[in-house]
């Protein structure tokens, strides 16, 4: 099988085109949450597949969580994993030369953070070098300088003061011609830093923050734009609001819930956090339980966030506090034993059961990146889409690359 490779500018529309009908033909079956529903609606069209997920164990889940296209279960899941694997191949970026860091440059960045830095720069593979480094969202403009030569200038936008002066300490340290500004990107002002000498970096900006960016960069006519986007779910619309024309006249709409999707992989978690985050969902699906019992109700009844001392507290508390929390009356003698036992059980099938779910989450990825990227093409841009690094270092690997025609 040959590898997959990057997508070019005349490649962009025929995968999206491809993406959104796979898509919208399978919306019945990656809509549904199984955390929030007892009984999916696809489970009646497919009872041999449902009763396959339901039988397997927390330890199954985890296992198939990073690859969920490899598990051999019955159909269509195989049909459904072969096509949406074809339909997210995507390849590695032209890796352009990359100059060695100056003299304890990464003192001070996490090693993840800083491979990340290295495999993103790394990929910058642009017709025209660079003159003015605009790092959106830049924190302290670890990624700016990292990119910085002698003969270019660097402007670094950050919200949180705190960052702003330590990153302005840094890069004064090391007699850098770097500027960082105290700017909310979301503001009006921001857009007096984009010029057309601008070659703009982000680097896992969240939602809003890297779509406002294009849609900034794009009208200002910033001469090159490199993008790793994050979390499409941090938004403040209700919904997904598309770019291009193409994703606009699609009959596929989006949610907040369902933008969460990409984001539901594990892969940089420590076993500890992972033991704590089953522990908490474990508990939601009990008192989730406990809830529609009391409420004579088959709707689920969602939970704020809750600070981690509260998995300290016996598993009655937790659920008499978090009832008083969402005015849910207990009456009668809950068995809180069996209550527990049963959201353990209910997160081993939720687990499993998202797994076809899981199917869908790179393709979506991929539909949504390659919105933004279509949208760069129509305000002018050459855009190629890859990967910069590979799965395990970040899941958000996917890196859009516009430059002014």
């Amino acid at each position: 099988m040959p590898q997959p490779t990057f997508l070019r500018p005349e490649q962009l529309s025929t995968r999206f085109q491809a993406l959104d009908l796979f898509l919208r033909q399978h919306e019945h079956l990656w809509k549904p949450r199984p955390f929030t529903a007892l009984h999916l609606p696809w489970e009646s069209q497919h009872p041999e597949l449902a009763q396959w997920l339901r039988t397997r164990t927390l330890d199954d889940a985890e296992a198939a969580q990073q690859h969920p296209e490899r598990l051999p279960a019955p159909a269509p899941f195989p049909q459904l994993a072969h096509e949406a694997v074809q339909l997210s191949a995507l390849g590695e970026l032209p890796r352009s030369e990359l100059h060695a860091p100056g003299h304890r440059l990464d003192v001070h960045v996490p090693g993840r953070k800083w491979q990340q830095i290295e495999a993103f720069g790394s990929h910058l593979s642009f017709g025209q070098p660079a003159q003015h480094w605009l790092d959106w969202c830049a924190g302290k403009g670890h990624l700016g300088r990292r990119l910085l030569q002698p003969g270019q200038h660097l402007t670094c936008l950050e919200y949180d003061p705190a960052l702003v002066t330590a990153g302005q300490t840094l890069s004064d340290h090391h007699r850098l011609a770097a500027q960082h500004v105290q700017q909310d990107v979301l503001a009006s002002g921001s857009a007096d830093h984009l010029h057309p000498d601008s070659s703009v970096v982000a680097l896992h900006a969240c939602g809003d923050l890297h779509v406002h960016l294009l849609q900034l960069a794009s009208v200002q006519g910033c001469r090159q734009i490199a993008v790793a986007p994050c979390c499409y779910n941090r938004i403040q619309a209700p919904q997904y609001q598309p770019l291009s024309l193409a994703a606009q006249a699609s009959p596929l709409h989006l949610s907040l819930d369902d933008l969460g999707l990409p984001l539901s992989e594990t892969v940089t978690s420590g076993a500890r956090a992972r033991r704590q985050r089953d522990r908490s969902m474990a508990r939601r699906l009990g008192f989730d339980l406990l809830q529609r019992q009391q409420r004579q109700t088959d709707d689920y009844l969602p939970t704020p966030s809750l600070p981690t001392a509260w998995l300290e507290k016996s598993f009655e508390t937790y659920c008499r506090d978090l009832a008083a929390l969402r005015d849910v009356p207990l009456t009668g003698n809950p068995d809180w034993t069996a209550l527990q036992a049963a959201g353990w059980q209910r997160l081993a099938e939720v687990r499993n059961l998202e797994a076809l779910r899981n199917l869908f989450r790179r393709p979506l990825e991929l539909w949504l990146v390659l919105d933004r990227a279509l949208f760069l093409q129509e305000q002018g841009y050459d855009v190629r889409l890859g990967i910069f690094c590979d799965y395990p270092l970040t899941p958000r690997n996917l890196l859009l690359l516009g430059e002014r025609k």
